[in-house]
């Protein structure tokens, strides 16, 4: 009965036609795909969900300032968050695919990431001062850390159990969720007056709620067995990969070109701080930057999807140009003493449909640029390149006390001109 429902629902969000397909995943998988695509769809939104509630740049950056932290801690979530998120991937994938069936990775990494959500909203609560943030941001690096381990054993466990033609999908599903959810959640943070923080714990545990939920339902996903040789450490192929680097001149040019581009995510978290500290600390105000980063993930697949596929590099180039032009617009409102929420908004808006776009260009030129052959390497070198530039550039977060939050953001908004100018110099790659 539940396997026919399952597959009652499957076919009306793939379509008879896709739902039928069973390609790229082991025979005996086949049986067991609508249960796996159904359970997929709900984790992978859950977790999106939560991201957007316990989002690294914006919410835990007003968590931050609503404790009193210092400003230059703002600076280090998302360097914390994408860097520790993504190196250590590199020493621990080999070890994950030694393991048969590896779905338990992502229960495990799930929960962590749960739990440190949870642990965040007690300090919320109860911390103060430097002490909290510092708190805060060591749960990060837990947390950061788990997630790449998920990132690791997903990839591997949706090879086995979801048909390839239809993981996009999935991801596409969940993605508009978790969107929706974050603009319905933020809508409710319109709503709300006054600061409360029990609003922001509130955000926390339920992030948390959904990454312990998204654990529990991981679990029931049918994995079958699959090879445990493990391949060769990541790491090590990366290092002796990186005399692509010197070598390879196409190559060299897109990793500066992707390093450059670092400067729209080190923005955010500066944007936050300025429209706290100038549009006041009503979370209407974060509610109004929360439906804000949910339009942007909302439209930034459909904006920028298309092109990416006519010209990966132009829309990296007018990415870039448009972060600059938030940043700018930022520096000159914070000038002009403007004070609506809704301008901040508006920016924040601007900037993060900008990045959605420097992602989405980003990868997709890597993946057309590389061939079948040198594909792996390039996202080995790539990958532990920018990992360890996130960190170095948590550094500057250390200027704030003399730029203050929109120094730093015209900082990074100039780095945005810079990255633009330098995608301008790649090669076309698109037929």
């Amino acid at each position: 009965m539940a396997l026919q429902r399952d597959r009652s629902v499957y076919e009306i969000l793939l379509g008879e036609e896709d739902a039928r397909v069973c390609k790229d995943v082991p025979e005996s998988a086949c049986r067991h795909l609508p249960r796996n695509f159904l359970i997929h769809v709900f984790a992978l939104a859950a977790t999106k969900t939560g991201d957007h509630l316990g989002s690294a740049k914006l919410v835990l950056v007003w968590v931050l300032a609503a404790v009193g932290a210092p400003a230059f801690m703002a600076g280090l979530t998302v360097p914390i968050r994408e860097s520790l998120a993504l190196i250590p991937q590199l020493f621990v994938a080999a070890w994950i695919r030694s393991h048969a069936i590896r779905k338990w990775f992502w229960v495990l990494g799930s929960a962590l990431q749960g739990s440190c959500m949870v642990a965040m909203g007690l300090v919320a609560l109860h911390g103060e001062g430097a002490n909290a943030g510092w708190m805060l941001l060591g749960l990060l690096v837990l947390f950061s850390l788990a997630r790449g381990i998920c990132s690791v054993a997903i990839k591997d466990v949706q090879g086995k159990t979801v048909s390839r033609r239809t993981r996009g999908k999935a991801s596409g599903y969940a993605s508009s969720i978790g969107g929706g959810a974050a603009l319905a959640i933020g809508a409710t943070g319109l709503l709300s007056g006054g600061e409360s923080i029990g609003y922001l714990a509130s955000l926390l545990f339920g992030a948390g709620l959904l990454w312990l939920g998204a654990a529990a339902a991981y679990g029931f996903v049918r994995e079958a067995p699959g090879q445990n040789s493990g391949g060769g450490n990541a790491a090590v192929e990366a290092v002796r990969q990186l005399a692509l680097m010197r070598t390879d001149a196409q190559f060299r040019l897109f990793v500066m070109t992707r390093a450059i581009f670092l400067s729209t995510a080190f923005a955010a978290p500066f944007m936050v701080l300025s429209a706290r500290q100038v549009g006041g600390s009503e979370f209407s105000a974060l509610g109004g930057l929360l439906v804000a980063v949910g339009a942007a993930n909302l439209l930034g697949g459909t904006v920028w999807g298309r092109q990416s596929d006519v010209s990966s590099r132009r829309v990296l180039i007018r990415a870039g140009w448009i972060a600059a032009a938030a940043c700018g617009g930022l520096f000159a409102v914070v000038q002009l003493h403007w004070t609506s929420s809704l301008i901040y908004a508006g920016l924040y808006f601007v900037l993060s449909l900008a990045h959605s776009g420097v992602r989405l260009g980003r990868s997709t030129y890597l993946i057309d640029m590389a061939t079948q052959e040198t594909r792996a390497a390039y996202t080995a070198v790539s990958n532990t390149l920018i990992g360890v530039l996130l960190l170095a550039g948590g550094s500057l977060s250390l200027l704030e006390p003399w730029l203050g939050p929109d120094g730093m953001v015209l900082l990074f908004g100039c780095g945005a001109v810079l990255a633009a100018l330098a995608a301008q110099r790649l090669p076309e790659i698109e037929d």
